[in-house]
């Protein structure tokens, strides 16, 4: 089985629309998908109804959360996207995307950068704004090459010149919260120190006490180095393996199923969830 455990679509920061990431997810031969967009599920209904055959989709969010004033990532698998705790602070999180983007702009126009709000909000579309398009304006205006140089500390890093904080769930709230709505929680690239500041090992293993599932080992943003010294960590703190792309269509060089999760981890997660069930598709629209 090919198992790809980490996309977006146009409902949060990817460029294809959940309907067409099905079907790429089909066309490169996966098996499994989960479609992660960042504190929303609001692009499962479209995914699930264009569901190839033989494509099983894994429903799931990339939940933003901070731990001691740094970034962190969860992945939140097989929840009860309607349990009440997890929706509001879904909610919470993503309703604070506006004005921060906002803030973005504002800080982007007093370092002379012609942004602005209409460009960002054209670019993100029906999905929650967030840094990627904000970015994106930036290489639309020849600030920047692509978006990953727009994550710089001279531009959108945590702590760059136009960064703006935004509301993120404390990671031990959001383990409560997806374990509350019956989920499977996984740190998302744990190590991705490209993008900023990450937390360290002890933390993890922290989390790990609170009931962290997993970590996504197997990642573009992970040299294998890194990776080596991630599984390590995980078979030392009891916690699952995953790997996956990050697959953001065009605002990311990655392609579906650049990594991948094995087979028996991916029964583990199944096994653990009980807010919902992978879903296997019948032909799709």
């Amino acid at each position: 089985m090919r198992i790809d455990l980490h996309t977006h679509s146009t409902a949060s920061d990817g460029t294809d629309t959940p309907a067409d990431l099905v079907r790429k997810a089909a066309a490169a031969g996966l098996d499994v998908i989960a479609l992660t967009d960042h504190d929303t599920t609001r692009g499962h209904a479209e995914a699930l109804a264009a569901l190839p055959a033989g494509l099983t989709l894994v429903t799931g969010a990339e939940l933003s959360c901070r731990l001691d004033g740094v970034s962190m990532h969860v992945l939140a698998y097989l929840f009860d996207p309607e349990e009440p705790a997890l929706l509001a602070e879904r909610e919470l999180v993503r309703d604070d995307r506006v004005p921060r983007a906002q803030g973005m702009i504002s800080k982007l126009n007093a370092l002379g950068v012609p942004v602005t709000w209409e460009q960002v909000a054209r670019i993100a579309g029906d999905g929650s704004v967030g840094r990627p398009h904000v970015a994106t304006a930036l290489v639309e205006l020849g600030v920047v090459p692509t978006v990953s140089d727009a994550f710089t500390q001279e531009w959108l890093a945590d702590g760059g010149r136009a960064y703006v904080e935004k509301h993120e769930t404390d990671p031990f709230e959001a383990l409560r919260l997806i374990k509350g709505a019956g989920g499977v929680a996984v740190f998302a690239h744990p190590a991705a120190s490209k993008r900023g500041r990450t937390v360290p090992e002890s933390a993890i293993a922290e989390l790990a006490e609170a009931g962290l599932d997993g970590i996504e080992v197997d990642h573009m943003d992970h040299d294998p180095e890194t990776r080596a010294r991630l599984r390590g960590l995980a078979q030392e703190l009891g916690l699952l393996v995953t790997g996956s792309s990050d697959y953001h269509g065009s605002r990311k060089t990655c392609v579906l199923g650049e990594f991948m999760t094995d087979p028996e981890v991916y029964g583990e997660i199944t096994r653990r969830a009980t807010g919902a069930f992978p879903v296997p598709g019948t032909g799709g629209a």
